[in-house]
């Protein structure tokens, strides 16, 4: 499905750039309400959707379930180490991931597999917050 450039879609896709790590279509809606843009949450939802389905963002689902979007940096299949306490999102390869997945598919007589595969955490500097919060507590 091919989108129609409006500005709505534009000004969408710059507060998806504008975000750090991953972040929900309701919590983009919120920022955008709060710049006065008038775009509706199903305008960002219908959005979010079409630029992951074109490659222009990256989708996955956290830990609860809820989708979450980020203007993809790479173009292409990659991976994502993701801080669950920032937010930091890093992009990663994984060779032993794709050869695990295709030679498991294989396996099982599949082919054309496909994969995704996104590493929750915590990034180093939330971990050192966490430790000096346990020190002081």
């Amino acid at each position: 499905m091919v989108q129609r450039n409006t500005w709505q879609r534009e000004r969408v896709r710059e507060a998806l750039a504008d975000s750090r790590g991953f972040v929900s279509a309701q919590s983009l809606h919120a920022a955008l309400r709060e710049d006065n843009t008038g775009i509706g949450l199903a305008t960002v939802y219908r959005t979010l959707a079409g630029l992951a389905a074109q490659g222009e963002a990256d989708s996955l689902q956290s830990p609860d379930g809820e989708s979450l979007y980020r203007a993809c940096a790479s173009p292409g299949h990659h991976h994502h180490l993701i801080c669950r306490s920032c937010g930091l999102t890093v992009e990663i390869a994984a060779t032993d991931v794709e050869q695990w997945a295709h030679r498991t598919a294989a396996t099982h007589g599949f082919t054309e597999a496909e994969h995704v595969v996104d590493i929750f955490g915590l990034c180093s500097a939330c971990t050192q917050a966490r430790a000096g919060e346990r020190d002081a507590g």
